[in-house]
């Protein structure tokens, strides 16, 4: 499977307030529809996004598309399968086929450790020796948890091809505990995800402008805005010189270290943005910079779902 450079995340389909405003299924039509147009064809949803909404927005837009013109990339959330089924695993696989009308995903992941490695295994047993068995990946996964994933799919016949954990200029706990290096390594993608920090490093919000009062992100990135401010001067400084907006910076940062962002798209700015994010090069000197500029606040930016990787 080929994948692009860069993914669309459809968290914030789901409405489920962590935006702090409601998505409007037109204007996400056009998001989708200019994506698309721009080879942009994979998608990352998932049933925890909006207990389905997400997969519901996205499987109408896909209605009728050919198959083969684009990807899906949808998670089990160990937290949302029915507990007293016989088949959890199955019985959730299929409601999130049937969401969507689909047959099948191409890639699907473990939401996080919730019941690792137990789930990894019920998971691994449905797809050992279908011809139908998508990429199966691994998401909030530490080293330790992510080879031992690797090691129980491989029992199996199968593979670990993906990782998706939280990446970002001010959250990089995945490439200090050799997760990067490992995925490498082993021919395994590494999604990155958050890697403009919910709009946190776009320039588009500070301490005049901060994010809307009422949001999950607004708790987390508010009270360091005037720290942000100083990351995001940096980011615009390199934006100019590539004469591209400081939103596609923090993007062209991603690829070159090698990762595949995923980045949420709820207007078709934000898509404009990752097709150009995609042919910016960065050199060895702006990366350093920028890197350095936010290592010196130290900036925790790990969210309540999420454990440091270490």
């Amino acid at each position: 499977m080929t994948l692009p450079k860069i993914a669309m995340g459809a968290w914030a389909w789901g409405n489920d307030g962590t935006f702090g405003t409601k998505q409007d299924e037109n204007t996400l039509k056009e998001v989708f529809d200019t994506a698309m147009e721009n080879g942009l064809c994979l998608w990352d949803t998932a049933y925890a996004y909006g207990a389905g909404q997400s997969e519901k927005v996205l499987g109408g837009f896909i209605k009728g598309l050919p198959r083969d013109s684009f990807m899906i990339s949808d998670k089990l959330t160990p937290q949302m399968m029915n507990a007293s089924s016989s088949q959890p695993v199955e019985d959730m696989l299929d409601m999130q086929l049937s969401i969507m009308g689909l047959d099948r995903f191409d890639i699907y992941w473990i939401h996080n450790t919730a019941g690792a490695p137990e789930w990894t295994r019920k998971l691994a047993e449905y797809f050992e020796g279908r011809d139908d068995a998508p990429m199966v990946g691994v998401s909030n996964h530490n080293l330790s948890e992510i080879k031992q994933a690797d090691k129980i799919l491989y029992e199996h016949g199968l593979k670990l091809s993906a990782v998706q954990n939280h990446y970002s200029l001010i959250n990089r706990s995945s490439e200090h505990s050799g997760i990067l290096d490992y995925c490498r390594k082993n021919g395994i993608t590494f999604f990155s995800y958050m890697v403009l920090e919910q709009g946190a490093l776009t320039g588009k919000y500070d301490s005049s402008h901060p994010m809307p009062e009422g949001s999950a992100r607004a708790q987390t990135y508010n009270p360091l805005m005037d720290k942000l401010e100083v990351i995001n001067a940096k980011l615009s400084e390199i934006a100019v010189r590539h004469n591209v907006s400081t939103a596609q910076i923090p993007i062209a940062w991603a690829i070159a270290k090698g990762t595949l962002p995923i980045i949420g798209v709820t207007g078709r700015k934000q898509v404009e943005d990752a097709v150009k994010a995609a042919n910016v090069k960065l050199s060895d000197d702006e990366i350093r910079d920028m890197e350095e500029t936010a290592d010196r606040f130290g900036l925790n930016a790990v969210r309540f779902w999420e454990k440091e990787m270490r």
